[in-house]
């Protein structure tokens, strides 16, 4: 919970339509870094994505991950949190994607759903939490 509480520092980059940067491990080890809208429960930082997409495939497979957000005000300010997965879940996922979308976009809806599309929601508990600023 230390960490948790390492992070309230930065909260407000939470609140802001700032991007993190998630970085997740590929089945031979190297980096795979994507651009994602991040939510922050007070325990767990919330990602949303699309079953089957390469986030999804690694995030199942090794639940290891690196967050970097920057703040969109100052660009010399930011966190970095390394962390596991603690949750994956389909409930809620809609919902959740909904609110990310009108965080980041202003839209009440998620506007890049594909046909057939299932939503997951990954709680990422913090292990490591630095940043400047």
């Amino acid at each position: 919970m230390r960490e948790t509480s390492a992070l309230e520092k930065y909260r407000d980059l939470f609140d802001k339509r700032a991007f993190a940067h998630l970085a997740t491990l590929m089945p031979d080890g190297s980096p795979q870094v994507t651009p994602v809208w991040v939510d922050f429960d007070g325990t767990h930082i919330i990602v949303n994505t699309a079953r089957g997409r390469q986030k999804d495939r690694n995030l199942r497979r090794d639940g290891r991950v690196a967050i970097e957000i920057q703040d969109p005000d100052n660009p010399y300010r930011y966190v970095e949190i390394r962390g596991r997965v603690a949750e994956i879940t389909e409930q809620g996922a809609d919902e959740s994607i909904d609110r990310l979308a009108f965080k980041y976009t202003g839209s009440p809806k998620y506007q890049f759903r594909r046909a057939g599309e299932q939503r997951v929601i990954y709680k990422i508990e913090p292990e490591k939490v630095s940043g400047i600023g």
